[in-house]
Parts: C-alpha cells; structure tokens; sequence
C-alpha cells in the first residue's frame, strides 16, 4: 500500500478521499444542474492545487520561502505560447519542453539563489522573477504586457483539450499523479533528507549529506511540476501573458499553502479550495452590500488570513487533525 493510500485511510482521510471524489464528478454535477461555470473554477482550482503542491514541495518540506515561484509557472505557459505561435502544436512536443524550460530555469535559479538564506533567498528568487516578467512584458512579438491567444495542444486521437470535461478530467488525473509523488518524495529517504535539513542544516551536512545538491534537486523538481500547471493553465484560457508570472501569482501561492497547512499531504488542496471559495463568495457578497466592493475582496480577506495564522498555525489541515506527508 502506498503512502498515498494509507493516509486516505485515516478519518480526516475519508473526508479528503469524499473531497476528490466530488472533484472527480463536478463535470457531471455541472452539467445536471447546468453550472457551466462551475466546471471553469473547479478547472482553475486543479491548475492551482498543483501549482499550490509544487511549491509545498520545497517550502513546506523544505523551509525554502520562494517568492518567485510563479515564474515557473510563467515559464511552462510562455513555452506553450511560443511554440504555437510558430506553428508547432504538438502537446507530444510542447508538454516535454515546456516542462524541461521550467526545471532548467529552475536549476539557474536553485543554483545561484540557494547559497543564501533568509531574507536573501526570498529577495533573490524575487528578483529573478521579476527579471523573466519584465522580458515578458518587452517581447513585443508575443502580445508584449497585452498577452498573446494562442491555439491549445494537440494530441491528435487522444483527448480534444477544447472539450472542456475532458480538460477537467486531464487536470484532475495530473493533480492525483502530482499528490501521488508528493507523497513518496516526502517519505523517500530523499524526502526525509530535504526534511531533516529544514530542521537542522548543520547536522544533516555533518552526517554526509550533501545538503545542496538535494536541495537544489528539490528545487528543480518544484520548478518542473510548477511548469506543468502553467502549462495547464495555457491551454485552459488558450492565452498567455506577464500576468502569469507576476510577484502577485507568486504571493498567492505562498497564502494558499501557508492556509491549507504547510508541509503536509493535502494542505495544498485544501488552501486552494478556501483561497477560491472565498474569492467567489467575497466577491457577490460585497457587490450586494455597495456596487463595486467585490473587487477589493482581498481587504476582507486579509484579515481572515491573519485569524488563521493565529488560531489555526497549521492552516486549515491542522483544524482536521494532524497528519503530515
């Protein structure tokens, strides 16, 4: 039995196991009762919950607090935009490179920005962020700050990724398979190693581990996994733009994971799920009250943020019970 498995297996589990499951029927709920719309948050809520669990991956498990994660996720959806824009559409081709530009980007990152710590790592993995965004922002062959519409990969007699079920399906077995390798990375003696050295560097250095080569592997695995979901999220609005990799996308991120619970299985999930739930219900909520507060929503939740982090220090996982990795 897997990791995965056994902690399915638990109470709060069971509840988690009941969450999947409605995720895993939401294309046939929205289309009995005619929710179209629906079916396109749940789509963002998948695409999210990897972005969300990739960088669990080396913030939660890890302690490496990257505030330029969403680069990544620019990255995997830029090489998308790029490679149809020159006619190749291909998902056989596009997927694997995109995926390989957001690890390689990944390791000249890990590679230069964790020989710092602290507030260094967090200003660098910045910086080199906002460096990719502003050359978004200048390619003015590719819609420059205005984005670029583009044509959704192709997997020729396989799936139709304008089928809008079928996308959803793809995106929720891609979340599964992610949460799958989450959870035997974090169990793995690679795992417990990146674990152990989040806890205490030193120790794990003077037992023989060579602490920056795992995290710089870890690194580089969050980055790949981060440019699948913007992979996913190119083909769901068949669009591209800075706008993916902005500092803003990276700090959402980070709220998301530090809400569902930080280094545990499915706190990623649960983060996501809150964070859109209260965005979609903030936003109508505000409007009744006076026309036009829905979009300062982030006012009122803000502060609902900070009541978690000060009742609830393990986010919405730790109200369930905890159950780490």
């Amino acid at each position: 039995m897997t990791d995965l498995a056994a902690a399915l297996r638990t109470p709060r589990g069971i509840v988690t196991l009941v969450l999947l499951v409605l995720l895993a029927v939401l294309p046939l709920l929205t289309q009995a009762f005619d929710q179209r719309y629906l079916l396109s948050v749940g789509t963002r809520v998948l695409i999210w919950a990897i972005a969300a669990v990739s960088l669990n991956l080396i913030l939660g498990y890890g302690g490496m607090v990257s505030f330029g994660h969403a680069v990544f996720f620019g990255t995997g959806g830029y090489a998308i935009g790029i490679l149809a824009h020159h006619g190749i559409a291909s998902g056989w081709i596009q997927w694997p490179v995109a995926i390989a530009a957001s690890a390689l980007w990944a390791l000249v990152v890990g590679a230069l920005s964790l020989r710092t710590r602290g507030l260094y790592f967090i200003m660098i993995t910045l910086a080199f962020a906002q460096l990719v965004y502003y050359v978004g922002v200048g390619l003015e062959a590719y819609g420059a700050d205005d984005g670029l519409n583009i044509s959704r990969s192709r997997f020729a007699g396989l799936i139709d990724l304008r089928d809008k079920a079928a996308f959803y399906w793809l995106c929720f077995a891609l979340l599964c398979a992610t949460l799958w390798f989450c959870s035997r990375f974090a169990n793995s003696r690679f795992g417990l190693v990146i674990r152990g050295a989040k806890s205490n560097e030193l120790r794990m250095a003077a037992l023989g581990f060579p602490v920056f080569r795992y995290r710089l592997a870890a690194f580089t695995i969050a980055g790949a996994f981060g440019g699948l979901s913007g992979i996913l999220m190119a083909n769901d609005g068949a669009y591209i733009s800075p706008a993916m990799m902005s500092w803003v996308k990276s700090g959402d991120l980070i709220v998301i994971v530090v809400l569902g619970g930080m280094g545990t299985l499915f706190g990623p999930i649960y983060g996501t799920i809150a964070f859109f739930l209260l965005e979609e219900s903030l936003k109508p909520l505000l409007d009744l009250l006076h026309r036009g507060w829905g979009e300062y929503w982030q006012i009122v939740f803000g502060p609902m943020l900070v009541l978690i982090a000060l009742y609830a220090r393990g986010g919405i996982d730790s109200l369930m019970g905890r159950n780490r990795g």
